[in-house]
């Protein structure tokens, strides 16, 4: 019986890990488990058939975890990994688990804005000090002392916003956030993460497109 997962791989790099942070939610869910898994890689823009077989709609991750049932969605992934490999737990108590739920989407706005005055730098910076709050009361993770599913689900994404919004914007997470830098510092620092986050050069070529679609548009208008 062989766990495994199906990933993205890297644009134009199909044998070396992308930049999904849904893929790597499952794969440090895995490895800080310590579940031995095999890890396929799946070039988005060219589909394999076999991958199209186990995933019709084409989307990373689906994982299997033994039984040739492939399921996708990180969210039921994660929950079937719990559940199978129940030590150490991963559980995030109820009341902590959306925290920090609304810094993806307001980073996404935010990374895309082409308006400096609509709003999404401050929605984004309210959530990061909300989460900055939540760490200074409760951390140093989002549930204590112990890392947990919310901080596997979150990290990959505090990463990608780190990288992207550096790169296309120049923008920082605010050195006021202080309990924001200790988590990221800690969270990126830890083995699981350092094996299973992408190249910087990969997550920037994966948002480019994204970003750039933006400006095509605002050019046509």
């Amino acid at each position: 019986m062989t766990v495994e997962v199906c990933v993205k791989a890297a644009a134009g790099a199909p044998d070396t890990l992308g930049d999904c942070p849904f893929s790597q939610r499952v794969l440090l869910t895995l490895e800080e488990k310590k579940v031995p898994y095999e890890m396929k890689l799946v070039d988005l823009g060219n589909k394999p058939e076999w991958f199209l077989k186990i995933s019709p709609e084409g989307k990373v991750p689906v994982f299997n975890s033994g039984d040739d049932k492939w399921i996708a969605d990180s969210d039921v992934i994660t929950q079937v990994i719990e559940e199978k490999f129940p030590t150490p737990s991963l559980v995030t108590p109820p009341e902590y688990a959306s925290v920090g739920s609304k810094i993806f989407p307001s980073f996404v706005k935010f990374l895309k804005s082409k308006d400096a005055s609509d709003g999404s730098e401050k929605a984004l910076l309210d959530e990061l000090q909300a989460l900055d709050e939540h760490l200074k009361a409760h951390g140093p993770y989002i549930n204590g002392e112990n890392v947990s599913a919310a901080d596997l689900n979150l990290g990959p994404k505090l990463f990608h916003l780190q990288v992207a919004l550096e790169h296309f914007k120049g923008w920082k997470i605010p050195e006021n956030l202080t309990s924001v830098h200790a988590y990221t510092k800690a969270l990126f620092s830890r083995e699981s993460f350092v094996k299973t986050k992408p190249a910087k050069e990969h997550l920037i070529a994966g948002w480019a497109p994204k970003v750039n679609a933006g400006v095509g548009s605002a050019l046509r208008l």
